[in-house]
């Protein structure tokens, strides 16, 4: 079953992977942390309200979580060229990742910061502690495991996201496994593209769940 597998064929779509995965979930946490925040605190009866932004904020929100990811990489191609150069490659897949998983993550900080008390912020308040203040003293800290577990099933989600990206010319096990496992009839290098990809799943899963717990002050 394991026969015929291009061992450094693997360990480059690998590598590409493990590539695309991390810059997505590094700008994703860079771009979705402060978007969720601006969604919670510009919500009616909170302290930066401004329901003009808020809804606004919140349409983009959806209509970038309502399209489909692979058509977001088609539509998003054009975008890809123009910041990287080109539309091949594991670098130009960032782009589509981040644009697919900023928005959903976004949503998973805003429910989060949503679950705090409401006690805990006016009594920041009562105590004049600034907006700026509360954001980063109060509710991030108090959500900061919700937010890393979010993280968690965001960067899992990733990893699916890559290998579908690299059907459409990412790189990546996603293009290994179709290219040199399914269209070359090769089992071996389709069963070890999968097998990496539940893999990674497993260990991001167990590392992420690791840091909540030491997050976790209950």
């Amino acid at each position: 079953m394991l026969t015929g597998i291009d061992w450094n064929q693997v360990s480059v779509a690998l590598g590409e992977t493990l590539y695309m995965v991390s810059i997505s979930t590094l700008f994703t946490a860079l771009l979705g942390i402060p978007l969720g925040v601006m969604l919670t605190v510009s919500d009616r009866g909170y302290f930066w309200e401004n329901m003009w932004v808020q809804r606004t904020l919140g349409t983009i929100v959806n209509i970038f979580r309502a399209v489909p990811f692979i058509v977001l990489v088609l539509f998003l191609f054009p975008v890809a060229e123009f910041l990287v150069g080109t539309t091949l490659g594991p670098t130009a897949a960032t782009v589509p990742l981040i644009a697919g998983a900023a928005p959903f993550y976004a949503r998973m900080v805003e429910t989060a910061l949503r679950e705090i008390d409401r006690g805990v912020i006016e009594a920041a308040q009562a105590m004049g502690a600034s907006r700026l203040n509360i954001i980063w003293k109060v509710l991030l800290p108090e959500a900061m495991p919700a937010i890393v577990s979010g993280l968690t099933v965001t960067c899992v989600s990733l990893i699916s996201f890559s290998a579908m990206a690299g059907i459409v010319g990412g790189g990546g096990l996603g293009d290994a496994a179709f290219r040199y496992g399914f269209q070359s009839f090769n089992d071996g290098m389709l069963y070890i593209c999968g097998l990496l990809l539940v893999v990674m799943v497993q260990i991001i899963q167990m590392v992420g769940d690791w840091l909540v717990r030491r997050l976790d002050k209950r």
